[in-house]
């Protein structure tokens, strides 16, 4: 693989000493992008961020949810972090990776203590995180957020801030994004082959909706689907609690492969005809408009494969459609779809298609926009897009959170358990929780 600006341990290390950064990785099917971001970047005036440099390549390495090609990978993993090196002027060690790989899947813990006569503290609060973490069971999966979703005072729900509370018992719902240990491992594997730290995995739609979604529909409800190359993936929002997190396994890519199927041609033709001329909604009198592609194979007495824009239309549409509907399908079996009038916000490539917003309506019933990083107002147009949203919200969490309830160094060494909940002792007046108890509650 290509050298890479602070490949060197030692210039790394010196690097991050005079300029410490946040570079977020986001690798997907169809392209690996890199955003990095200074210490000066973060606007707390206006909670913005400023990306110092940004980046994409072609993803490579990457099939059907997982990473088939270690060297593949690696190499578009350092291409995309050293351009992004070059136009930040900084150099990174490590990297918060933003993924829809691995199957990822949500779990939700519920948990209750016993309380005192005196009123909701801290250690309450941790003490009930403890107790959710020792009933997480995940074989095989490596937990990679855990977020509270919602906590409950003698049964009395939608309680934000439990602290100073009086009851006789307090209850925590827990939500636990996991992905498979397998993908993780090699996640990781493939980061050290291209001189990288793995310093967190977080899933795509999470991040996308931090970048996308406003205040007003992550409290009333919102729907956020990211629409990547191999998979379409949901993050849902309710009452300002990420409640819910599923994945399809159908993205953009395999558009692309059934235009190619359809149509006898090559993959790079079905991608241009899907990128020019594709719509998932069809429209009439277009049977007369022709197309050409170029033939699969080598042969030079071929020539193009000539067929109606509304043949393309027609195979667009029928694959979104279905993937839209598995969605939609697999959300309401885990009860995990929203009010009716909350939103729907589409994000990732897939997204950008003509027609897909006008489809998702039809499919959820519901107003749809398409999202794009809102708190980023600097991006040059080339990574403003749907498509970017991913990469900066990871740079925007790092910021501004939500935080862990389990730190990511933990998540990232081993599987979590009760021990690895909020310590807090009672009696230490300076003693607090878990970042999250002191900055979002």
């Amino acid at each position: 693989m290509a050298g890479r600006v602070g490949d060197n341990p030692k210039t790394a290390a010196l690097g991050a000493a005079r300029a410490p950064v946040v570079a977020a990785l986001d690798l997907g099917h169809s392209k690996v992008s890199c955003f990095i971001m200074k210490p000066d970047g973060v606007r707390h005036a206006d909670r913005t961020i400023r990306v110092a440099g940004a980046s994409h390549v072609q993803a490579k390495g990457i099939k059907g949810g997982a990473i088939v090609n270690m060297d593949e990978a690696a190499g578009a993993i350092g291409h995309a972090v050293e351009r992004a090196e070059r136009a930040a002027g900084a150099a990174v060690s490590g990297v918060i990776v933003t993924t829809p790989i691995g199957q990822m899947a949500s779990h939700r813990i519920r948990a209750e203590v016993s309380l005192g006569a005196r009123p909701i503290d801290d250690a309450d609060l941790a003490r009930a995180i403890g107790l959710a973490l020792a009933r997480l069971k995940l074989p095989n999966r490596r937990p990679i957020h855990v977020l509270p979703v919602a906590w409950s005072v003698d049964g009395a729900r939608g309680v934000r801030d439990p602290r100073a509370m009086r009851g006789g018992a307090l209850g925590l719902d827990l939500l636990v994004v996991s992905m498979a240990e397998s993908v993780f491992g090699a996640l990781s594997h493939c980061l050290e082959l291209a001189h990288l730290d793995l310093q967190g995995v977080v899933s795509a739609p999470v991040v996308s909706s931090l970048a996308a979604l406003e205040e007003d529909e992550m409290d009333l409800g919102c729907v956020c689907i990211d629409m990547g190359g191999g998979a379409t993936t949901a993050a849902v929002w309710r009452d300002r609690s990420l409640i819910h997190v599923e994945s399809v396994g159908v993205g953009g890519d395999h558009i692309t492969s059934d235009i190619a199927c359809a149509l006898s041609t090559s993959r790079s033709g079905a991608e241009r005809l899907k990128t020019l001329h594709g719509s998932a909604m069809a429209s009439a009198n277009e049977d007369r408009e022709m197309l050409e592609a170029p033939p699969r194979g080598e042969d030079p007495s071929a020539g193009p494969v000539v067929v109606p824009r509304a043949m393309l239309k027609t195979i667009i549409s029928a694959r979104v459609e279905e993937t839209l509907e598995l969605l939609r399908d697999r959300l309401r079996e885990k009860g995990a779809l929203i009010d009716p009038g909350a939103g729907v916000v589409l994000t990732g490539g897939g997204s950008q298609l003509t027609g897909v917003r006008e489809l998702a309506v039809r499919i959820f019933d519901r107003p749809v926009r398409l999202g794009r990083p809102q708190r980023a107002p600097h991006l040059a147009d080339a990574a403003s897009g749907p498509a970017f949203c991913a990469s900066a919200g990871v740079l925007l969490r790092a910021a501004y959170g939500p935080r862990e309830a389990v730190s990511a160094r933990k998540l990232m060494s081993r599987q979590i358990g009760a021990a690895d909940a909020p310590r807090v002792h009672r009696g230490n007046l300076v003693a607090r929780a878990a970042g999250w108890l002191r900055d979002n509650l």
